[in-house]
């Protein structure tokens, strides 16, 4: 057996031996089950309301009586968006962003609903969740059981002895880096064995979990080696324990908090109001349908009537007006996606000025994957409200084509098609993107945790060095 395999044995030993080590390590166990179960069945309950509020719209649409088809495009009809199967995992900013869309024409409806404007302030300090508790209160339990593991040796006098027997700096510091980070790993086990619950399920796909599980483990085994350098490094346990927890605070607690601050600052969103009012103006400027003298619609009319190849309007084998609605859906949509554009680049902007600081706090890094192998990320909530929006755009326009086509063989003054038409159009369904076909998200997180590794692994030949000239 190695010396660095009996220092790390002699370290569980020690651990064992610890009643506080033993009673923290349980209830994080504890807790840890209970995030992850209460979390399931936040979502089981959360996935069948959204299903059930999704079929009582599309019964409601479909009973509609007959009407004019312009009608039902304003009357709508609204979509849910379904949760991710390991968003239970981590919630993301799904609690955040909204997860119902009502679907109307001549609009592009922001996601309304967020769980965190209906509920208390305190869901915005972290929802218990699996990843909320690896994240924030794991590095603790690590710091706590890892704060002393070469500063003990160094005040008990046992460290000189340790060398005087034979064992080099090198195997010390690996022994207690092997000890550390299997109790790290051990840390992290309850989450990991959910996860691959889960999966075994069929639930989640095992390449998510795996990078998931991978993630998760740097982030455990980073905390740990951190622990025994600093204690290594510091003159005194109590000034390892200060520094950790100083780095702690800054790391998982101020910058995640105080770097979007910096970045709204830096790349200041517009309100919905001054959206409003842009948009308005620009609506205004593409013409006015209704107004006989618009020319643009002018000139619309003029092509329609040469594609026909008549002369008036009432000649023409379709609606007039139906024809209008499909043109100024088309406009408007445009209208409306490029102003939705810009706020995902302004949002993507300002999240980019965050991921950049990764470096100094990997907590970002592991968000970030946590996130995005959840399927609670951004990126994830703007392919739900770009599907919602093509679908909204398909919807409107069948109707209008409806308008057009059908409405010029009905007779009377109040001309309706049959409600038979509303079942027939197709309804929503949500294809949630697989995460592992943006890997340009992962690949940089992944690298910042790799990054932190090894600079602890430079940082670890500094305190070999350190340990071996105080055995002179």
């Amino acid at each position: 057996m190695s010396a660095a395999t009996l220092i790390a044995r002699e370290e569980w030993r020690v651990l064992a031996r610890n009643r506080a080590g033993l009673i923290a390590g349980a209830l994080f166990v504890l807790l840890i089950l209970v995030a992850s179960f209460t979390s399931l069945d936040w979502r089981s309950a959360i996935e069948a309301d959204r299903a059930r509020y999704q079929a009582s719209v599309d019964e409601s649409f479909d009973a509609q009586p007959d009407r004019h088809p312009h009608r039902m495009v304003h009357y709508g009809q609204f979509v849910f968006r379904p949760i991710a199967p390991l968003a239970f995992f981590d919630a993301g900013v799904d609690s955040f962003t909204g997860n119902t869309v009502f679907l109307e024409g001549h609009r592009q409806n922001s996601a309304n609903f967020a769980e965190a404007r209906q509920s208390s302030l305190l869901l915005r300090f972290g929802q218990l969740t699996p990843a909320f508790v690896l994240q924030t209160l794991a590095p603790l339990l690590i710091i706590f059981l890892a704060f002393a593991s070469v500063g003990r040796e160094k005040e008990r006098a046992t460290l000189k002895l340790m060398l005087a027997q034979g064992f080099s700096g090198r195997s010390l510091i690996a022994g207690k880096l092997l000890g550390h980070g299997a109790i790290a790993l051990g840390v992290g086990l309850p989450a990991f064995a959910v996860l691959i619950a889960f999966a075994a399920t069929g639930a989640a796909g095992w390449a998510s979990v795996a990078l998931m599980i991978l993630g998760y483990a740097a982030w455990l085994i980073l905390w740990a080696a951190l622990g025994v350098i600093v204690s290594a490094l510091a003159a005194r346990p109590r000034d390892a324990l200060a520094i950790l927890i100083g780095l702690w605070m800054i790391v998982v607690i101020l910058l995640p908090r105080a770097l979007p601050e910096a970045a709204s600052a830096q790349s200041e969103l517009a309100t919905k109001i001054e959206t409003e009012i842009a948009l308005h103006r620009d609506l205004l400027e593409i013409g006015d349908s209704h107004d006989p003298d618009d020319p643009y619609f002018n000139d619309f009319r003029k092509q329609v009537l040469t594609r026909y190849g008549v002369e008036t309007v009432e000649d023409l084998p379709v609606q007039y007006a139906g024809l209008v609605s499909i043109e100024g859906e088309r406009l408007t949509t445009q209208i409306y996606a490029d102003a939705a554009d810009r706020q995902i680049a302004s949002e993507s902007e300002q999240n980019a000025f965050v991921h950049a600081f990764s470096v100094v706090s990997p907590l970002i890094a592991i968000r970030q994957v946590s996130m995005a192998l959840a399927g609670s990320d951004p990126a994830a909530h703007y392919d739900f409200l770009d599907q919602a929006e093509t679908f909204r755009y398909d919807f409107v326009q069948r109707l209008n084509r409806m308008q057009a086509e059908l409405l010029p063989g009905i007779e009377g003054d109040d001309p309706r098609i049959p409600s038979a038409y509303w079942q027939d159009i197709p309804r929503f369904a949500y294809d949630a993107p697989d995460p592992l076909e943006r890997p340009r998200s992962l690949v940089w997180p992944f690298a910042v945790l790799l990054g932190w590794l090894v600079a602890l692994g430079g940082l670890a030949f500094v305190a070999v060095r350190r340990i071996g000239r105080s055995a002179r």
